[in-house]
């Protein structure tokens, strides 16, 4: 299995930029910002190398309030984006799921302090 694949086995559903836009309503160049902030994290997939973010992102029509701060954590931790994707999907046997859904539910501290031990 390639990276790729690996990858979007542990993410499941992904949106285009152009998708995110309509599930934020917003434009393209606020979605854009949102990429170049690394509020976000975009990776090109497929066979036309779209850009596109995990659809776990976006909740009721807004990105996920502790994400933002927290890849900053994973990035400054020496994560490369691919690195810090896995990282938030995989399945973590000490969470019921994976941090991703931890944030989702509003358990920021916690995953913040799980991202920050790993740049140690």
């Amino acid at each position: 299995m390639n990276q790729n694949a690996d990858l979007d086995a542990l993410v499941g559903e992904w949106l285009t930029l152009p998708d995110l836009m309509e599930a934020l309503g917003a434009d393209l160049r606020e979605v854009r910002r949102l990429v170049d902030v690394r509020a976000v994290i975009a990776v090109r997939r497929g066979e036309n190398k779209v850009k596109s973010v995990p659809a776990d992102f976006v909740d009721n029509g807004r990105v996920v309030d502790a994400l933002g701060g927290t890849l900053t954590v994973l990035l400054d931790a020496g994560f490369e984006d691919d690195e810090a994707l896995r990282w938030l999907f995989t399945p973590d046997e000490s969470l019921p799921g994976t941090p991703m859904q931890a944030l989702r539910e509003g358990r920021k501290t916690e995953i913040r302090r799980r991202a920050q031990a790993l740049g140690w």
